[in-house]
């Protein structure tokens, strides 16, 4: 393993933060496009869910993540950047009720559109290779350098820290 996927993590770039969101765009505008093709009105109903369900993650999740902690006024991290911290900082691990949110808020995401998605197989192809790839990729490139040790995810090995 090369010494960049040994140590933690303590800070993302903006390059980080870009190409996480490229790679999440792709299920993203994949399921857009399916829901598109039925109905514009259920695309904005989607999205709507899709909005509210990141904010009760960045409230309930992210708000424990020692990216969101940390001194400046706005997140600096894969997946938001240069976003106000609205809620409150919450070092330490999350309890019940917000591992519970940070289960069932993708799949509020993931599985609605499976129903659109079943019409089109090659969307819904798409869509699983995509999603895989991920999951996959934030697996092996930051859940085993990553600072936020009470993550569900971590995998930092114990020699690291």
């Amino acid at each position: 393993m090369n010494k960049s996927n040994t140590q933690l993590k303590t800070d993302h770039k903006f390059t980080d933060y870009i190409y996480w969101n490229l790679v999440a765009a792709v299920p993203v505008v994949t399921v857009c496009v399916a829901i598109v093709k039925d109905s514009v009105a259920w695309l904005i109903l989607y999205l709507i869910l899709c909005i509210l369900t990141v904010i009760l993650a960045y409230k309930f999740y992210c708000s424990h993540c020692p990216h969101y902690i940390k001194g400046a006024t706005t997140t600096k991290c894969m997946f938001f950047w240069g976003i106000p911290k609205f809620f409150k900082s919450k070092p330490g691990p999350l309890n019940l009720y917000e591992k519970a949110v940070c289960v069932i808020a993708p799949i509020i995401i993931l599985l609605p559109p499976l129903y659109w998605l079943r019409l089109q197989p090659g969307l819904l192809i798409i869509y699983f290779l995509s999603l895989t790839v991920l999951v996959t990729t934030i697996r092996k490139n930051e859940c085993c350098r990553c600072i936020y040790f009470h993550c569900p995810a971590n995998c930092v090995p114990e020699d690291i820290t």
